[in-house]
């Protein structure tokens, strides 16, 4: 059977550092109380003339030169984002210019929020195993500091800036067996009934403006504890797996006590959990990503581990994948 494997994973992180100390004279807040709540320590933020398809284009060149790869040899671009270069063209287009592709291929964006990067792992997956195309390169990438209202203290102090990539690739010699290395399966979902409990209060056909991130925390915090606990269920149960069999839990980096609460669920012990939270804050579609790469050039990530993805977002968005790496 056709299975797409992930065979390389680049990153970007702005080289400015917003540390919470650094929000405190913005804002009223204190280290102690960022930290108690999210684990949030600091997070990178993007420089005045840096855009999303700049961090994008960095962390797919990474990826390409983990892969050995050129970037005439990727077939699509599947970009995750919240926060374009511009309402249109699609900021996938600008990193397709940016690497030199030419007219190869197609590409474009994808916008579930924080579950964007698994919402473009899934679409990448299909069109894939579909025969469409054979390598793909999927990318989550956020300047979400444009979003902020730097007065808001339940908002600004959440957010970071980055961008990761990986690179999917055609394996046409899987035998469909739990050995297999690839995407096993990919789950998502969505409640438009709460897109109220998270979202940006403009647009190009509300308000004509970019808008600021509104949250109402306490909704968001419950619905993430349980669809995520939900979610990644659905996914052990689709592929006959329990949660000790799961050798990395990469999850959405958006809060350390709901991550907590996931890793519970699965009976993960917190050493299986890659966290990368506290210097990275929550960079929304780059998280996942970024997570991934932070473990692999670690060397926690080896090949042949199970690993299960998960993510929520505003709309709300839900989802997980499950890949053998």
């Amino acid at each position: 059977m056709r299975r797409s494997r992930i065979i390389s994973c680049g990153a970007y992180l702005p080289e400015g550092v917003m540390t919470n100390d650094d929000i405190a004279k913005i804002v009223e807040t204190t280290h102690e109380w960022i930290e108690q709540r999210t684990g949030i320590k600091a997070r990178h933020i993007a420089a005045k003339d840096q855009t999303t398809s700049d961090m994008a284009t960095r962390a797919a060149r990474k990826a390409l030169e983990k892969a050995g790869l050129v970037a005439t040899d990727i077939d699509a671009i599947f970009l995750a984002t919240t926060t374009p270069d511009q309402t249109f063209p699609a900021t996938a287009v600008t990193i397709q210019d940016n690497l030199g592709m030419g007219d190869k291929g197609f590409a474009f964006d994808i916008q579930a929020v924080c579950s964007g990067f698994i919402y473009a792992l899934a679409t990448a997956d299909n069109f894939i195993k579909s025969g469409q195309i054979n390598r793909a390169l999927v990318i989550g990438a956020e300047r979400f500091s444009s979003l902020l209202d730097w007065t808001d203290r339940t908002t600004c102090v959440l957010f970071g800036d980055g961008a990761g990539a990986v690179i999917l690739e055609a394996d046409d010699t899987a035998k469909g067996t739990k050995e297999d290395r690839g995407i096993f399966s990919t789950h998502l979902h969505s409640e438009g009934a709460q897109r109220g409990n998270l979202y940006v209060d403009g647009g190009p056909a509300t308000t004509q403006t970019v808008g600021h991130v509104r949250m109402n925390g306490r909704e968001v915090f419950r619905h993430a504890v349980t669809r995520m606990g939900e979610v990644v269920v659905e996914a052990l149960k689709a592929n006959g797996l329990q949660g000790t069999d799961i050798q990395w839990l990469v999850p959405h980096q958006a809060n350390k006590r709901i991550i907590d609460a996931t890793a519970e669920k699965l009976g993960l012990p917190p050493e299986r959990v890659v966290i990368t939270v506290e210097q990275h804050g929550n960079t929304s579609a780059a998280s996942i990503p970024l997570a991934l790469y932070t473990a692999i050039e670690d060397g926690r990530i080896q090949r042949g581990d199970l690993i299960l993805m998960e993510a929520m977002g505003g709309g709300f968005t839900w989802g997980a994948a499950l890949v053998r790496w």
